[in-house]
């Protein structure tokens, strides 16, 4: 091999694949120097430390995160020789490191994001009060996922979890979260709201939620979505994106679900309210009905009196004692009152009955006014 003569493309063939066996894969940390991008597709930097720099190029649908010069960042990368004979570095993941870093990568794209509108509180939608299925994605292992099913079932048991389990922390995370969001999206039937929850970790170990792509999908999804992400304090990008953000997993369910024995409380309540207002309304129309029956039986007990009334003085004015009382006398023959004098002759007896008495007499003649 020392005394072949090599062509400057078998050369570099040959050097590369040696890289290749050697050094599949590097990681390494440096800050970043002479960042640029080039037609929006590909994106060129150095990588370097007090004493040394080298080259680097990755695609820029690869890069996750905002890069800026003088980050420090953790590249992935593959050895390479290009054909031009210079050594470069092909980048398959950059992920800032060091609190520094990581701080300015989350706020350079926040600020990007949200010049987008990505996080305008009029596009937030609220979640449903009670839903028929809840869309999961968090680790299977992960005590937050444990923490947020436990809460769920103590509130609210029988509700359909559709879980879709990834990883939560490294560098495959951010894509495997995606991929669920995009799952929940493609079914028939959406689910009514989607939780993403994780537990608590250091601003590295959930730097998975700050990431372009795991926001950009949350903010697409069909489905509300709520984040219970680390602790009270960590606020992630996904927080920012997502339409209602929990302090914790175990937060997020309180909020999905309500809690059964409060509504059971609250229905309680309302049927002794209800029981109470009908109370009120029968016994209120009773009274009413009382009344108005009230009214009307004096109304007519009025009006019954003034129609005795009126009789009474009818039969009154028809009293033959009255006209007696008034000097009028009633003559009567044998018993019978003579109304006419046709009835009576010279020489009948006759009685008069006044006011005071009676007395008998006799006719002594009779004269018709006919």
């Amino acid at each position: 091999m020392l005394n072949q003569v090599l062509e400057v493309s078998d050369f570099v063939a040959l050097v590369n694949q040696t890289l290749d066996y050697a050094y599949p894969e590097v990681m390494i940390e440096g800050e970043v120097s002479g960042f640029s991008l080039n037609q929006d597709k590909f994106v060129f930097f150095d990588l370097k430390d007090s004493s040394a720099s080298v080259g680097c190029f990755m695609m820029v649908f690869q890069l996750k995160v905002p890069l800026e010069d003088g980050m420090r960042v953790r590249i992935t990368a593959q050895p390479k020789l290009t054909n031009k004979g210079r050594f470069s570095l092909t980048v398959r993941q950059v992920v800032p490191v060091g609190e520094g870093g990581l701080k300015r990568a989350f706020e350079l794209l926040r600020a990007k994001l949200d010049r987008e509108g990505l996080f305008a509180p009029e596009r937030k939608r609220p979640l449903p009060p009670v839903p028929d299925a809840i869309g999961l994605i968090s680790s299977e292992s992960a005590a937050g996922a444990k923490d947020f099913l436990t809460i769920l079932g103590r509130r609210w048991g029988g509700v359909e979890v559709k879980f879709a389990r990834v990883q939560v922390q490294g560098e495959s995370a951010p894509d495997q979260i995606v991929k669920a969001v995009d799952y929940f999206n493609q079914l028939a039937r959406p689910v009514d709201v989607l939780a993403i929850v994780r537990g608590g970790g250091s601003l590295e170990d959930l730097w998975a939620f700050n990431t372009e792509p795991v926001a950009r999908a949350i903010a697409a999804s069909r489905s509300p979505v709520i984040t219970g992400i680390g602790h009270q304090d960590d606020v992630t990008l996904a927080d920012l994106a997502a339409d209602v953000r929990a302090a914790t997993p175990t937060d997020a369910a309180a909020l999905v679900v309500p809690d059964r024995r409060q509504i059971l409380s609250q229905l309680e309540s309302a049927r002794g309210q209800l029981a109470r207002h009908i109370q009120h309304l029968i016994v209120g129309r009773r009274d009413r009905y009382l009344a108005e029956l009230r009214d009307g039986m004096n109304r007519v007990l009025s009006s019954f009196e003034q129609n005795l009334s009126g009789y009474r003085r009818s039969l009154m004015a028809y009293d033959p004692e009255a006209a007696l009382r008034r000097g009028y006398s009633v003559l009567s023959k044998n018993g019978r009152v003579m109304t006419s004098v046709r009835g009576l002759k010279a020489g009948d007896t006759i009685k008069a009955k006044l006011s005071d008495g009676q007395l008998t007499g006799e006719v002594t003649s009779v004269h018709s006014q006919n």
